[in-house]
């Protein structure tokens, strides 16, 4: 049997946005929000959505740029680029925030759901993954290339669940010092698990990127299972 993919629509205070479900063959099991880079619910954030989904998870994928562009999809071109960049500036991180959160209520709604529920994301979605973590929605929450999260320090404190941040060494828009910077507000806390990788640029996980490094994406796909499933122990 295959994994069922799908749009749903999920009400919010101001209207309602559409999300992509993916269903395990089973029908169900244990949870993952997926948040999506500053290019929309594309091809790609789909694809990964599917790969977790092949893994046994449930996995809903919020489209947080509905305000303004619903379903908007964008590639990695110089113009994609541009239009993704306006879309994140005149997003509003709150209500984005209110939309992972009405997202993870309907997934926990969803038949076949068992729990727990963690939270995934990618560049602009890595800094929403660590805020829905802050703000104790999920049970855990991986961070992929997360940008900002090193100007969002003052919510470290707030970190109570099991948190993996993965970065690329050679990243142009997120330094080493601010991942060095992360890592410091983290020292203290046993919770949060910083890994890096050699030779890897932002994006390094995605296929549709020229930055795309398989061995980086690999090993960071594996890290990702191994800590779901230490999740899924507790």
């Amino acid at each position: 049997m295959a994994i069922k993919t799908e749009w749903i629509e999920i009400d919010a205070a101001d209207g309602k946005f559409g999300a992509y479900l993916a269903t395990p063959h089973t029908g169900g099991g244990p949870g993952i929000v997926l948040i999506q880079e500053i290019f929309g619910v594309n091809e790609h954030i789909r694809t990964v959505a599917e790969q977790y989904a092949n893994d046994g998870f449930m996995v809903i994928v919020p489209d947080l740029f509905w305000r303004s562009a619903p379903r908007i999809e964008l590639g990695y071109d110089e113009a994609g680029w541009k239009r993704a960049v306006e879309l994140m500036n005149a997003a509003d991180i709150n209500k984005a925030q209110a939309d992972i959160g009405a997202a993870i209520d309907a997934l926990k709604a969803r038949d076949g759901f068992t729990g727990p529920l963690a939270s995934i994301g990618y560049c602009w979605g890595g800094l929403l993954s660590y805020l829905t973590a802050a703000n104790g929605l999920v049970d855990a929450a991986i961070c992929y290339y997360g940008g900002g999260i090193q100007n969002n320090l003052d919510r470290a404190a707030d970190i109570e669940v099991p948190v993996l941040m993965l970065f690329g060494e050679e990243d142009s828009h997120i330094p080493m010092d601010a991942v060095h910077k992360i890592a410091e507000a983290f020292e203290d806390n046993e919770l949060v698990d910083i890994v890096s990788f050699t030779d890897a640029e932002h994006g390094f996980n995605c296929t549709h990127r020229d930055s795309y490094n398989q061995r980086a994406a690999v090993e960071a796909h594996g890290e990702a299972l191994i800590f779901l499933s230490e999740m899924l122990q507790d």
